[in-house]
């Protein structure tokens, strides 16, 4: 792979999980990022301990040769009105931009269950035709605002969340402008919904503006199913690891990216216990197993 065209950066939801903050409470944000740059990453996501004065934040990046790619967005087109939203979205652009970041990754989170005690198999929402249709509209907006900003607005599939197999994530993508609203692809979240990823991106390989490599242990996913478990409790019994850990087919993966020139961040993110699984050790474990497989 081209060192020049396919940046890495790590998630760091390794150290201290966004979903379930008690795992790795006790890590500061300094050893999370002096561990990305340690481990060999150039590039990182935006996480909860983060500092939200670009400025400060910029700061600590720099010395540590770190650059912010990409953050997350809550997004409520479905559940608040569109101005709300809009304001909401311009607000983290604005921080993305003051960063230097060139991805803003939103998900629906209307109904979404993936931070609740409940099945993430059977619980998950089921968007009706009119919530597609105001979901899409909406995207759409904020895709063209990204684009104005200088940004690229990249939809994140999610396990718990209306947007969650290859069908609902064909569909929003059909339904909404290729030049405006890209995908956000993660092995993992489509492993985890019972997809094959690596067809997943075959499909969507065009329209892929930023990648989540996530690996998922087979086992712990078919423990999850048997007995209807959470998201939080798949995640903290380890149903993903780093890429190379895990029984994903990176190999097929990264011959994909590889083979349509991808431009862009890959990010290695796995949430893991950092209690059981130093996140330093798997970082690193993934940025070996990275180089061995592309060269990057």
């Amino acid at each position: 792979m081209d060192k020049v065209k396919i940046k890495l950066a790590a998630a760091p939801i390794g150290w201290t999980n966004d979903d379930i903050p008690e795992l790795g409470e006790d890590i500061p944000f300094e050893q999370c990022i002096s561990e990305m740059a340690l481990a060999g990453y150039t590039g990182s996501e935006v996480g909860n301990k983060y500092p939200s004065d670009p400025v400060k934040l910029k700061e600590y990046l720099d010395p540590r040769g770190l650059q912010i790619c990409n953050k997350w967005f809550s997004c409520y087109l479905l559940s608040s009105p569109i101005e709300a939203v809009i304001k909401s979205f311009r607000r983290e652009l604005e921080y993305l931009k003051a960063l230097g970041a060139e991805v803003i990754g939103p998900s629906e989170q209307t109904r979404s269950c993936q931070g609740q005690q409940v099945s993430v198999f059977s619980k998950k929402p089921q968007f009706t035709n009119d919530e597609f249709k105001r979901l899409t509209t909406g995207m759409n907006q904020l895709g063209k605002i990204a684009r104005d900003e200088g940004l690229r607005l990249a939809y994140h599939h999610h396990m718990g969340t209306g947007i969650q197999t290859v069908e609902e994530t064909e569909r929003l993508l059909n339904d909404t402008h290729s030049g405006d609203v890209y995908l956000l692809y993660d092995s993992g979240h489509f492993a985890f919904a019972g997809e094959d990823p690596v067809a997943a991106l075959e499909r969507f390989i065009t329209r892929v503006g930023h990648i989540h490599l996530k690996d998922l242990r087979s086992s712990k996913l078919k423990k999850a199913r048997d007995s209807e478990s959470s998201f939080l409790d798949a995640v903290r019994n380890g149903v993903f690891t780093v890429p190379g850990d895990g029984d994903l087919d990176f190999i097929s993966i990264f011959k994909i990216i590889r083979n349509v020139d991808y431009q862009g961040w890959m990010v290695v993110e796995a949430e893991q216990d950092p209690s059981k699984a130093n996140p330093f050790l798997y970082a690193k474990k993934g940025r070996e197993y990275i180089r061995e497989k592309t060269g990057l």
